[in-house]
């Protein structure tokens, strides 16, 4: 067996655990393996993941089969393990709501059934493993301190543990024993600065803990799926800093396939997929997510404009230049810090943009602010439209028709919100950008890529979708048709063909896309059809429920950076707009 205790498992194995302001990955075995703190981009503390040094386990001993699940409505996980003699859980959170500057990790170990023997191994290694604890000592009530990456460590509930080595990094090991029915908490601290409030008891952690979930958390009753959907609000609520932006994924660097250099860092803030994400919630009433995501993209424009940033930190600074770490990777992957997408111009971001805003608007959640905002995005589009511009899957520049159309479906949905003369300016540019997108309407009739390329393209189901042209348009029905019977597998879909490669050579199928088809389907009134590609795509996830932007159909694999937001985002819109149609 390997002494590293976080090397990696498959994707669709791991649970997540966020507070808005940070992530830890938890694989079956209790191990935290990633881990960035005191923020989404910090560097990280544990790194197994991508093959750095730090993680921490709670593992039982001796043999078990895993399982677990989440409190409904919450990101606190339950690790399950089955042993030869019990069943030993542990329930894990993050202090919730979190806290900048602390992160509070709680982990209660419970015998379930029978005895609880189980190993602790803390193993911190900040600077994405490169820097080890410090200065680690004991107090005399039982509480270990150290330094690690810049921060002030403390661990509460392993007072016996040794200090061992664990693969050449410092750490704590010890073991536990619990009578049935008994449980054993665990609490860790990583702190800015070195002035701290005392934490309060771990009973009271967890039931502010649990308060604060279940006030957080709307019903969803018009879901097709409200278990789902709540589950889908939790990860975007975990993944957004309060007031602020939602990262894209709590995780950098695991490849979409392998050994094709596909590796993205996705701990930033996507104007388009925070919009994706306040345009479904928006479906059920003006929570938190919208008003959130409204506020993030309101400050975005007013300090940009149209020099607007596809991706920003979530502090709204510019997302770094890509570099390497120098650590072996994700297997199957290299290691990626920071994105080249900041330094390209998205033209759809201000359609998308628009298209929120009418959705907070519709609400009465859009104030003076977003409405000087929206105001910025459509002057944005009059100036830039005509560029051309990397696209929704940030490619190469080209005149791409799902930005311009998403251009239109946003000018007309802010028209109906806007004063008079400026929704008649917005419809009238609407009907400019429209008529100029006829050089890509394919010989067939379907919308195309672009104009100089012919083939089709999942995301062009979009413009019916927002309206920019009607559901009944021979150009909406005819692109379904398309995007069916040439990108679709087994009931999950292919964003484009790269190649005259079988698709699954070529990546793996979006779960984005695949909910487009079940709207698209929705929207013709093949409500069948729709149902299928919604539960179809609703199953490519692991255990824990965490979609990542690809699904390997072949292999039944999660690929790409984990959890995806906006693949949650469309969860949630689906099940919503499938679940008003159903018949009561």
């Amino acid at each position: 067996m390997s002494d590293r205790i976080g090397d990696p498992h498959v994707l669709r194995e791991y649970a997540l655990l966020a507070d808005g302001y940070r992530g830890a990955l938890i694989g079956p075995r209790g191990e935290i393996s990633w881990l960035c703190a005191p923020r989404w981009d910090s560097d990280a503390l544990f790194s197994a993941l991508i093959g750095g040094d730090g993680a921490f386990a709670i593992t039982p001993r001796g043999r078990f089969v895993w399982g677990g699940h989440y409190e409904d409505g919450s990101l606190i996980w339950r690790s399950r393990w089955v042993t030869t003699d019990g069943i030993t859980e542990c329930r894990e959170a993050f202090a919730y709501p979190g806290d900048p500057h602390r992160a509070v990790l709680m982990r209660r170990l419970v015998a379930a059934r029978g005895v609880a023997c189980a190993t602790v191994t803390f193993a911190p290694a900040g600077g994405f493993g490169s820097q080890a604890m410090e200065q680690l000592t004991r107090d005399d009530r039982g509480r270990w301190h150290a330094r690690c990456g810049g921060l002030h460590v403390t661990v509460h509930g392993i007072g016996h543990a040794e200090v061992t080595d664990v693969a050449g990094v410092p750490a704590l090991r010890c073991d536990l024993e619990l009578a049935q029915g008994d449980h054993h908490d665990v609490v860790v601290e990583f702190a800015e600065g070195s002035e701290r409030s005392p934490l309060p008891h771990p009973d009271a952690l967890w039931a502010d803990t649990e308060k604060a979930w279940s006030a957080t958390l709307p019903p969803f009753h018009g879901s097709i799926t409200p278990r789902d959907s709540r589950h889908s609000y939790a990860v975007l609520r975990g993944l957004t800093a309060p007031g602020g932006g939602m990262v894209a994924a709590a995780t950098m660097s695991l490849p979409e396939r392998a050994e094709q250099r596909r590796n993205y860092d996705y701990r930033y803030v996507w104007i388009r997929d925070q919009c994706y994400a306040g345009e479904a919630v928006a479906l059920d009433g003006p929570h938190p997510v919208l008003d959130d995501a409204v506020r993030f993209v309101t400050q975005r424009l007013l300090d940009d404009g149209p020099d607007l940033k596809p991706a920003y930190r979530v502090d709204g600074t510019a997302v770094p230049d890509e570099s390497s770490l120098q650590l072996p990777g994700y297997p199957g992957g290299t290691d990626i810090l920071g994105n080249h997408a900041h330094s390209q111009f998205q033209l759809d971001v201000f359609g998308e943009a628009l298209l929120l805003f009418a959705a907070a608007a519709r609400h009465d959640h859009l104030d003076a602010d977003g409405y000087r905002a929206a105001t910025a995005a459509a002057a944005a589009i009059a100036h830039r439209w005509r560029q051309p511009d990397a696209g929704v899957w940030e490619l190469e520049d080209r005149h791409w028709a799902h930005s311009r159309l998403t251009c239109v479906a946003g000018l007309r949905a802010i028209a109906t919100h806007a004063a008079a003369r400026d929704a008649a300016q917005y419809e009238s540019l609407a009907d400019t950008i429209l008529a100029a997108s006829g050089d890509c309407v394919h010989p067939s009739g379907r919308w195309q890529r672009a104009p100089d390329d012919p083939r089709v393209d999942a995301a062009l189901l979009v413009p019916a979708l927002r309206g920019a042209v009607p559901p009944d348009d021979p150009r909406s029905t005819a692109t379904l048709r398309a995007v069916l019977g040439e990108l679709e597998d087994d009931g999950y879909v292919y964003r484009f063909r790269h190649d005259e490669r079988p698709l699954a050579e070529a990546e793996g199928a979006f779960l984005l896309c695949g909910f487009w088809a079940a709207l698209a389907c929705l929207q013709q009134g093949d409500m069948v059809r729709a149902t299928r590609y919604f539960e179809r795509n609703r199953a490519g996830c692991g255990p824990p429920g965490l979609f990542g932007e690809e699904y390997d159909v072949e292999q039944r694999q999660l690929r790409g950076n984990l959890p995806q937001a906006f693949v949650h985002a469309l969860l949630i819109e689906t099940s919503l707009r499938v679940g008003a149609k159903e018949p009561s």
